[in-house]
């Protein structure tokens, strides 16, 4: 994309009518239409920059913490090469070395984590009914902070993911089909089958399908959902989807058939997850250190899930969405990552290793989109006028590596 390619993307940004600055971004249902595309706008902004050796960095100095309850790989380098874009440094939260393994409240470690800092990203999804709770109470805290005057600044929180949402993630799903399909607006119309899969592990959020289903909703897609009795999704959000279907011109259709799920759709989603009650159940579990409990836990969700090895993503499935993509002639596969590949990773998984193999490079692009998603993510909550601001640093064309 070229400097006028760039401008025309600000200038759309411009137009766009937003409230985020000052804002959190905890789950994309929270979020309007306007709000979900300048997002996508900075995205692309960011990454065109980039791509023509031109700095996109807003700070001279600050930090950005991140907090991660889970364990991450994707997500915690997506982070801070985000933060590193804009210009801020990162300083990742260590509970099991700071004064929270002490006692210490929530409100005063993010009091104490608040000063000079820009952003702060939390990743807690292993504890259902706590996770975006846990994100909205550190958001009191930083607000409560401000308004007393003890923080400079009101310091934005990036929801990393929760027990509820994977925006950062799905964002980067959606950007990237934006891009596959030339627009958002080709979305429409357009089958997604989101179906559970096989795992030889227990314990998956359920967040990754909960975030895509919030997020294709409202796209006016036709949504198949489909997984095995008692592999429930959070009621709230199965209405809250079912609902912005309606809003959007979509459907949203709930199986448990990954066949029927996977008939001539245009895109696949297969990615495992832990049932609603073995979350609920693991909760009180975890909290208590009942290693023995959880052992138990995992014994028998694991016997279960092996109940449902069929629910794999085989050329077989592959050929049951027969579509005439015109780069592979059936449905599209998308992941979160990594995924559970079968006689690779694990004897038997989520997906055939000939199909992951043939997907492979889009999976990998899909995930690219993370950084530029996050840094659009905190730019957004920080300032009102973001168009401006990158308007001014395209203005400078302060190259990005110094050459010569």
């Amino acid at each position: 994309m070229d400097r006028k390619g760039i401008e025309a993307l600000i200038n759309s940004l411009a137009s766009k009518k937003t409230a985020m600055a000052g804002k959190d971004f905890f789950l994309t249902w929270e979020k309007s239409e306007e709000e979900i595309q300048a997002t996508f706008l900075v995205a692309d902004i960011l990454q065109a920059m980039r791509k023509r050796n031109i700095s996109p960095r807003i700070w001279d100095s600050g930090i950005a913490v991140s907090n991660f309850r889970d364990n991450s790989t994707r997500t915690r380098f997506s982070f801070a090469s985000a933060c590193d874009l804009l210009g801020l440094y990162v300083q990742d939260l260590d509970e099991g070395k700071s004064q929270l393994a002490h006692g210490e409240t929530v409100r005063e470690t993010a009091t104490m984590i608040g000063f000079l800092t820009e952003a702060i990203g939390i990743r807690d999804d292993i504890y259902l009914g706590e996770g975006d709770r846990y994100q909205r109470e550190i958001a009191k805290a930083l607000d409560s902070g401000v308004a007393s005057g003890v923080l400079p600044s009101r310091p934005t929180i990036v929801n990393l993911q929760s027990d509820i949402d994977h925006p950062t993630q799905t964002m980067a799903d959606f950007l990237h089909l934006s891009h596959y399909y030339g627009g958002l607006d080709k979305l429409k119309g357009k089958k997604i089958a989101v179906t559970w899969a096989y795992s030889p592990s227990y314990g998956k959020p359920l967040s990754v399908p909960q975030g895509v289903i919030g997020l294709a909703s409202r796209f006016g897609m036709e949504i198949s959902l489909a997984y095995p009795a008692g592999y429930d999704l959070l009621p709230e959000v199965i209405e809250t989807s079912r609902r912005q279907a309606r809003e959007s011109g979509g459907s949203f259709s709930i199986g448990h058939s990954m066949d029927e799920a996977f008939k001539d759709a245009d895109i696949v989603y297969p990615k495992s997850w832990a049932p609603y009650d073995v979350m609920l159940k693991r909760v009180p579990l975890l909290h208590k250190g009942d290693h023995a409990g959880l052992k138990e836990l995992e014994k028998s969700c694991l016997a279960d899930n092996a109940k449902h090895k069929d629910w794999e993503c085989t050329e077989e499935k592959m050929r049951l969405t027969g579509k005439r993509d015109p780069k592979y002639g059936q449905g599209l596969y998308m992941h979160c990552l990594p995924a559970d590949i079968t006689g690779v990773s694990c004897d038997a998984g989520e997906v055939a290793a000939q199909v992951f193999d043939r997907y492979r490079d889009d999976t990998y692009l899909e995930a690219s989109y993370k950084p530029y998603i996050i840094a659009a993510m905190i730019l957004l909550g920080r300032f009102k006028d973001p168009a401006a601001l990158l308007e001014a640093a395209l203005a400078r064309n302060a190259p990005r590596i110094l050459e010569g």
